[in-house]
């Protein structure tokens, strides 16, 4: 995983892989019994069937998806019990604290919003919220991890079966975070970006089940998707030979292709980047070969899109966040949508697309072209060319 600006540097960024154990801790029962009292602070119930119906709704995930959620921070988040309480003076539960810091997360209401709903006090929100962020980063690492070989021979045979590009392990973007800063700053002009609003850069490398597998994030928005790229720890270990350096195949005339992911014209061209061929109207089988590419990397707008529905603290313009804390949301909205993604969650595969992750943002274009990344690329395109499309 590239580096994350504002984490602690203690956590570690890599952890082996673990089996994902859906208990929560706690009974099915205990679990109903617990969401029939807090729906009713979210507008009641009339039973608890009904509530398992309203749940998917609030939450956008399953009661099994949550479950595991809480059984991820229980440790953390229960250390101190009895610190947090509804304005009554009920304490509040683990699982209460879980919703009530996915709400917030997932609603991108704000902190005196959810407050009122839930019976709150907004600093409350604000610091169980945070509390699971920093028990998130702490607990869920292992859901955001680099593919191991067996995971990557499946990535590269589901990337070829889109549209044909042998070899592929990876897709590339990146999305802008908006913020709403005060003008008067002076020190806010770092966050000014191409388009005049203020934002934070998202980098990300997807696979073709839009599983989030190396982020960056932390950089102000006016900064270049190949600047982003080369400050990455995943762009040094390209460049060692340490990373996208798995089995090479042979194109049946003859050139070896080694490991590589695909983005488009605002990242450079690589011998480990492949990007589509400039301009317009070209001439086959350049133009096949862009629009293969174009529904390849399809996989990462898609990815981005759904993390910005489904974590929508993230999608609008935030009210003066946090710089420092902000990077580390961001991480943890990444590995809530792995998770999603790891515990086959259905109730994600109802959610529709509705709009691009970058709206109002023009394409960059980097200009800069690595020879032998250009020899690669003309023999991909002929290759692909002698296919029908898939």
């Amino acid at each position: 995983m590239g580096p994350v600006r504002g984490v602690k540097k203690r956590r570690k960024t890599e952890k082996k892989v673990e089996h994902i154990d859906s208990a929560s801790g706690s009974s099915e029962k205990e679990s109903v019994d617990w969401w029939v009292e807090f729906s009713k602070r979210i507008g009641g119930l009339q039973s608890p069937s009904k509530g398992l119906d309203k749940f998917e709704s609030v939450f956008k995930i399953s009661r099994k998806t949550f479950n595991y959620i809480c059984s991820l921070v229980k440790e953390d988040m229960t250390a101190k019990p009895g610190q947090f309480s509804f304005s009554n003076g009920k304490p509040l539960s683990l699982n209460d604290q879980v919703a009530i810091a996915l709400r917030r997360l997932s609603s991108g209401e704000s902190l005196l919003t959810i407050g009122d709903a839930l019976g709150l006090n907004h600093s409350t929100v604000s610091q169980v919220t945070w509390r699971f962020v920093e028990a998130m980063e702490e607990r869920g690492l292992h859901h955001l991890q680099w593919p191991t070989e067996s995971e990557m021979t499946k990535i590269k045979s589901k990337f070829e079966k889109i549209r044909g590009f042998p070899n592929c392990c990876g897709a590339i973007d990146t999305t802008h975070i908006m913020m709403c800063l005060p003008l008067a700053d002076p020190s806010t002009k770092v966050w000014s970006d191409r388009e005049k609003n203020h934002s934070m850069l998202l980098q990300a490398i997807v696979d073709p089940d839009m599983r989030f597998r190396d982020i960056i994030t932390g950089w102000p928005g006016k900064i270049s998707d190949n600047m982003v790229l080369q400050s990455s720890n995943f762009f040094k270990l390209c460049e060692k030979g340490k990373r996208l350096n798995g089995k090479r195949i042979e194109l049946p005339e003859g050139t070896e292709v080694g490991e590589y992911i695909i983005g488009d014209s605002g990242f450079p061209l690589l011998p480990w980047l492949i990007t589509p061929y400039p301009g317009k109207d070209l001439p086959e089988p350049k133009g096949e070969f862009n629009r293969r590419h174009f529904a390849t990397r399809m996989v990462a707008q898609r990815a981005l899109t759904r993390l910005k529905e489904m974590w929508k603290i993230i999608r609008g313009s935030m009210w003066r966040p946090d710089k420092h804390r902000l990077p580390r949301i961001i991480l943890v909205c990444c590995l809530l949508h792995n998770i999603i993604i790891d515990m086959e969650d259905e109730v994600q595969d109802e959610m529709p697309l509705s709009y691009h992750h970058d709206s109002g943002y023009r394409q960059q274009v980097c200009e800069s072209v690595d020879k032998t990344a250009s020899i690669l690329r003309d023999k991909l395109s002929l290759f692909l060319s002698g296919r029908p499309p898939s």
